[in-house]
């Protein structure tokens, strides 16, 4: 007698937000726009369809910006550097810059709010993914060898079963893109949006 493993499915699409994407954000105001993340929210948006017709959980994360006692961002000296036009407003939770965009936002169960690179990095993301039963991570997002590498890391050091869609996520060159990607192989199985769907 055979008997079929059940996997519920955790989603985890990382840093697909308006003011990283969208023409009226922060980073186009500052020309930090990856053309490659651009095509992200209606690649994964079918994704996000279909792992909640499999009765799996689909999580975001939103890096934000919180405001000091004088309503500055308290932005990291290294990301500050890097960028700049980074100001007030930006990134501020419950704010338009925060939020998800438009194309993923209607299948997205829970969102949690980061100040790292990391999903898993004090935010309630593990939490939520265990009372959901979920046992299998799939990642998703922005930037490839930042928020996507290290969230993948954490969940692979925390025994999920991880994946990495390759087109799913994006960085700033065909490089970085293609090192980050081999250098995931490690920890987690990569494959394509269709792939992936192919699995479910």
């Amino acid at each position: 007698m055979t008997h079929t493993v059940t996997r519920r499915i955790g989603l985890v699409i990382v840093d697909l937000q308006n003011d990283f994407l969208a023409h009226e954000g922060a980073y186009a105001r500052g020309k930090t726009v990856s053309p490659e993340a651009l095509l992200l929210p209606d690649r994964l948006a079918p994704v996000a369809k279909a792992v909640k017709q499999h009765h799996g959980l689909v999580a975001a994360s939103l890096f934000t910006l919180w405001p000091d006692t004088e309503g500055q961002p308290m932005i990291s000296p290294h990301l500050l550097e890097r960028r700049p036009f980074l100001r007030a407003g930006d990134f501020a939770p419950g704010s338009w810059g925060q939020a998800n965009v438009e194309a993923i936002a209607p299948w997205v169960d829970v969102s949690v709010c980061k100040v790292a690179y990391s999903a898993f990095f004090n935010t309630q993301l593990d939490w939520i993914l265990r009372r959901t039963g979920v046992d299998t991570v799939v990642v998703c997002g922005i930037v490839t060898n930042g928020g996507v590498a290290s969230t993948v890391r954490d969940a692979h050091m925390r025994d999920y079963r991880t994946v990495v869609l390759s087109d799913g996520c994006a960085t700033f060159s065909d490089s970085a893109q293609q090192a980050a990607l081999t250098d995931m192989t490690s920890v987690a199985e990569v494959m394509t949006c269709a792939q992936f769907l192919a699995t479910l």
